[in-house]
């Protein structure tokens, strides 16, 4: 060591005569310097080590700023530094950076002063500065010489807590011991001489002692001391459970809050600190619907609708809750708390009913005091505590009411009949019988809900009065040419019970025949009889009707006598009303044509009534009849003689419509105001011409049948069947007699023809044929056979097969009936019907009922 600060000394020499050769023996140079120095270990900062001066250059350049300074030093150390006192003066001082220990640190320092001035002037020094040893008190180390804080968790037992360490600078091997004492009283700790500091009681941090200041000292055997402090901080541990401080428990609310609402304030402490209460956190355990609670504040809101009167609620409106506390979300402490809710009723439901509109039918008999309704059996209120659920009624109202229907009790909701219904009553019958009644359910609380109920009572009415017709009984006459739907008369019925119910009208019995079982018809709704079809005062001359009338309440019927009045309506009948003739062109004039004669009836006109005529067809007025009026019996007789060969007469084959009227008795005036019928009878004549009058022809045999039939329906119908022979063909002649009266007419549904009937046996015919005769062509022996027919020789002329030589119409088919056949007596036959097999078109249907 030694050696090295000599070999420094030697280079700071050598830099010195350096720096003197260069300043020519004027240099700037230090004062006092080089030198040696002391300072006492430990020493503060600031510590006066040594002064020295400095001698300015020739040029009397000032020292430069920041000059002097300690450039270098052995061993290298930041504890000095140098300090100006003035212009040339200067000190070395301690800086406090470094400790200066005597014990640990180096004793000598060289430290190399280095100055400059304006000029470039310098100068370097050597200062040796010596550590002086110092007699020390005990010392602790670190940080614990400026005091530590120790820390206790509470709750720990009683022992010890911190071994206190302290050393001596002056003895290096530590074998000296040092004596440790606690300045501080304290009864909660204690120290032993060695310095190990014991705790005495158990620490509880929520008792208010949170922390303790001690002042520890140290001795050593000089008596020299130093001393720390130690601050001793109990740990406050989470060893107490939250509590609860809201001191309410039970909490009356009312139903219907509305979501959001606060209900409670649930509030808790933590006991370990305070800086935990923000920590807490609250739930609700219960599951619920009602309720939820702010985790962070405890603050419980609705959650869900409360309604007293449904549900659980409306059964029990308690409603109890666990309400749970945790200083932490996992782990720690927690606590728990049962709170109740008890949901008020409030008056929110108003009085209502299962029906607000009530309609009633009361008799109109019914007795006064009746109870009509009740309106408490449907009538109710929701609300589930009195006095919210009561309600009554108010006072009823309505036009005309009041003097019929009151409320007894008033309020009860009980209306009872008090006027009179009676349905025929003029006031009762101004209001249509029928009543409105308006009435107010309430609440008896407020806010006094009301509904309006209303009441419409018809009254029913009751049979009283029986169904009587306005006469006991009618009588009516109608023409029998009245036609169908001719109005009769009127029967009215009535009946004085209201409302007054439509009235049907029929016919109960009377009114039928066997050709129609409705003659009659009346109009359901006003009574009118009218005819269904004509009547006829020949077959009835009175029908004695029942006419019923009928409402919805009662029945009754009366008697209705219908006269028939005699008209002109039936025609004349003759027979036969059709028929066949041959006339020999040379007859003489005024002669009786095959001895034929009309023979004519009418039920309603005298025999001297007929009127004789012969229309279309009687070319030249070849024929005529006589008489020709006055008399029901007739003949045909030939007027004016035939003339072809002058060509006065072209046509051979004559058909003759022959009418038969019964005006003759009634002057002119009467004929053209009077009914007058008229019937007919068809006649076809054939003229035979001379038997050498040839007419041109193809001849072709043939057989020609003659066919007359009668239906007289009894067992001896059928009297003959024969067989005629004529010249060079055979000819087979049938003939049935009939003997039948036709009181009656219809008209056939298929060919709306009028046929006759009779009403016992069902015979028919057709009534008015028209008979169309075949055209004959025939050699000079067929024309000589037609003379001896004409001469009355033969049974009638022959009727042919020939189909196309037989032109009858289907018309004059049907009704040729009456060909002038003869019997075996060489009398005409009368033909009063047709057989079918003689008919073009189909027979008339059976008459109805037959």
């Amino acid at each position: 060591m030694h050696r090295s600060k000599l070999s420094n000394m030697q280079e700071a020499a050598i830099l010195l005569i350096l720096l003197g050769v260069l300043s020519e023996g004027e240099a700037l140079h230090l004062v006092h310097l080089p030198a040696t120095s002391s300072v006492a270990e430990n020493s503060p900062p600031e510590t006066p080590v040594h002064k020295f001066s400095v001698k300015l250059s020739a040029s009397l350049s000032p020292v430069s700023p920041g000059f002097p300074l300690v450039i270098n030093s052995s061993p290298l150390t930041e504890a000095f530094r140098v300090n100006g006192l003035s212009g040339t003066d200067f000190e070395v001082v301690t800086t406090g950076r470094e400790q200066l220990d005597f014990e640990t640190g180096p004793n000598i320092f060289d430290l190399q002063i280095y100055i400059k001035d304006g000029v470039g002037a310098t100068d370097l020094q050597i200062l040796t500065v010596q550590v002086t040893d110092v007699n020390e008190p005990p010392a602790f180390p670190g940080n614990l010489a400026k005091g530590i804080e120790l820390y206790i968790a509470e709750g720990t037992n009683p022992g010890s807590i911190y071994q206190v360490e302290a050393f001596d600078p002056e003895d290096a091997s530590r074998n000296i011991p040092l004596s440790y004492y606690l300045i501080s009283s304290s009864k909660s700790f204690r120290m032993s001489a060695n310095g190990t500091l014991y705790s005495t009681t158990k620490f509880d941090f929520e008792a208010g002692n949170s922390s303790y200041y001690l002042i520890v000292e140290v001795r050593d055997s000089r008596g020299l001391k130093a001393s720390t402090t130690l601050q001793v901080n109990i740990v406050n541990l989470n060893d107490e459970l939250p509590r609860f401080t809201s001191p309410r428990r039970v909490f009356p609310i009312r139903e219907e809050l509305s979501p959001g609402t606060i209900v409670a304030n649930i509030s808790a402490e933590d006991p370990d600190d305070e800086s935990f209460t923000s920590q807490l956190l609250y739930s609700i355990t219960t599951v619920n619907n009602y309720f939820m609670i702010n985790q962070l504040t405890g603050t419980i809101q609705v959650a869900h609708r409360l309604d007293r009167d449904a549900g659980e609620l409306r059964q029990n409106p308690t409603i109890s809750l666990e309400v749970l506390v945790k200083d932490r979300p996992k782990g720690g402490q927690e606590n728990r708390m049962q709170i109740t809710f008890i949901v008020g009723d409030i008056n929110d439901n108003p009085a209502t009913c299962t029906k607000f509109t009530h309609s009633i039918l009361v008799t109109e008999r019914a007795a006064k005091g009746t109870l009509l309704l009740d309106l408490n059996k449907f009538c109710f209120d929701d609300d589930s505590e009195a006095p919210n659920n009561k309600f009554n009624f108010t006072t009823p109202s309505g036009v005309g009411s009041s003097s019929r229907f009151l409320q007894d009790p008033a309020g009860s909701g009980k209306i009872v009949l008090i006027g009179d219904l009676d349905y025929e009553n003029s006031s009762n019958l101004a209001s249509g019988n029928k009543y409105s009644v308006i009435i107010q359910v309430q609440d008896v609380t407020p806010p006094y809900y009301k509904n309006n109920i209303y009441i419409f009572i018809l009254t029913s009415p009751e049979n009283e009065f029986p169904l009587i017709f306005d006469r006991p009984s009618y009588v009516f006459d109608v023409s029998e040419v009245s036609p169908a739907r001719t109005r009769i008369g009127q029967v009215q019925a009535t009946d004085k019970d209201f409302p007054q119910s439509s009235i049907r009208y029929s016919i109960s019995t009377g009114g039928a025949s066997l050709q129609h079982p409705d003659i009659f018809w009346i109009n359901p709704k006003t009574g009118e009889l009218q005819l269904v079809t004509k009547v006829d005062y020949e077959t009835t001359s009175t029908y004695i009707l029942r006419i019923q009338a009928a409402n919805s309440e009662d029945m009754s019927s009366v008697t209705v006598t219908v006269n028939i009045l005699e008209e002109n309506d039936e025609k004349p009948i003759c027979s036969p009303n059709s028929y066949f003739l041959a006339v020999p062109v040379d007859l003489k004039v005024g002669t009786n044509i095959q001895n034929f004669k009309l023979t004519c009836t009418d039920l309603d006109s005298s025999p001297r009534s007929f009127r004789y005529s012969i229309g279309p067809g009687n070319v030249n007025s070849h024929f005529t009849f006589s008489p020709n009026a006055g008399s029901n019996v007739t003949r045909l007789l030939l007027a004016s003689h035939f003339d072809y060969a002058g060509g006065l007469d072209k046509i051979w084959d004559y058909k003759l419509l022959v009418y038969i009227t019964d005006d003759n008795l009634l002057s002119g005036r009467k004929k053209a105001e009077a009914l007058v019928q008229t019937g007919t009878v068809t006649l076809s004549i054939k003229v035979i011409p001379h038997p050498t009058t040839i007419i041109t022809t193809t001849p072709r045999p043939r057989i020609t049948y003659w066919i007359r039939r009668e239906n007289i329906y009894s067992p001896s119908a059928w009297v003959k069947k024969g067989e005629m022979k004529m010249a060079k063909r055979a000819a087979v002649v049938e003939t049935i007699q009939m003997s039948t009266v036709f009181d009656g007419e219809a008209i056939d549904p298929v060919t709306g023809e009028i046929y006759e009937f009779n009403s016992k046996t069902g015979a028919r015919k057709w009534k008015d044929p028209l008979t169309q005769m075949p055209e004959w062509k025939q050699s000079s022996p067929q024309v000589a056979a037609l003379h001896r027919m004409a001469a009355g020789e033969g049974n009638g002329p022959p009727r042919t097969t020939n189909k196309e030589e037989d032109r009858l119409s289907g018309k004059a088919q049907a009704e040729d009936a009456g060909l002038g056949s003869r019997n075996e007596d060489g009398k005409p036959g009368t033909p009063k019907n047709r057989h079918s097999a003689l008919t073009g078109r189909a027979s008339p249907k059976p008459h109805p009922g037959k």
